[in-house]
C-alpha cells in the first residue's frame, strides 16, 4: 500500500522499535511508496510512512532491498556532505563513511552481513539515522 509521507519533525525524532516477523507488510508498504516517490527518493524508513518499526529500504540501482532491524556494525572512512529527505525541505550537511558494514533480516528473516560502499552506504546510513530518530 502506497502511503504519505510523514512530515511531523515530532515523531520522526522518536527512535524506532525493533521489527518482528508479523511486521513484513512494513516492507510491503515501503516497496509501494519507495516506487510511487522513485522520481526524487532513493531510500525510506518506516517511521516516514507512520510506523516506528526498525525496517528500511534501500534503492541499489536496479534493485529495491528492505532491511528489518538494521544495524550497522563497521564504519571506515569519514566524509562530509550534503543530503535532502523526502520529509524535509532542503539539504542539511552531515557526516557519513565511505565503507560500512550492515548487519539485518530480509524478508525470509534470515540475517545478513553485507559490506557496502559508496552512494548505497550513504542511503543506509541516512535510513539507519531514521530509526534512531535523528533527522539531518
Amino acid at each position: 500500500m502506497i502511503r504519505p509521507i510523514v512530515k511531523d519533525v515530532f515523531f520522526l525524532g522518536q527512535k524506532s522499535e525493533p521489527a518482528a516477523k508479523q511486521d513484513l507488510s512494513v516492507g510491503q508498504d515501503l516497496m509501494d511508496t519507495l516506487r510511487a516517490n522513485q522520481e526524487h527518493c532513493v531510500g525510506m524508513a518506516a517511521n516516514m510512512i507512520g510506523v516506528k518499526k526498525r525496517v528500511i529500504i534501500v534503492n541499489m540501482g536496479i534493485l529495491n532491498v528492505v532491511m528489518y532491524n538494521p544495524v550497522i556494525v563497521k564504519k571506515e572512512m569519514p566524509y562530509e556532505t550534503e543530503e535532502g529527505c523526502l520529509s524535509l525541505i532542503g539539504v542539511r550537511k552531515t557526516t557519513r563513511y565511505q565503507n560500512i558494514e550492515v548487519e539485518y533480516y530480509d524478508s525470509a528473516w534470515k540475517k545478513h552481513r553485507q559490506a557496502y560502499t559508496g552512494w548505497t552506504a550513504q542511503i543506509i546510513q541516512h535510513e539507519c539515522d531514521h530509526l534512531e530518530g535523528i533527522i539531518i
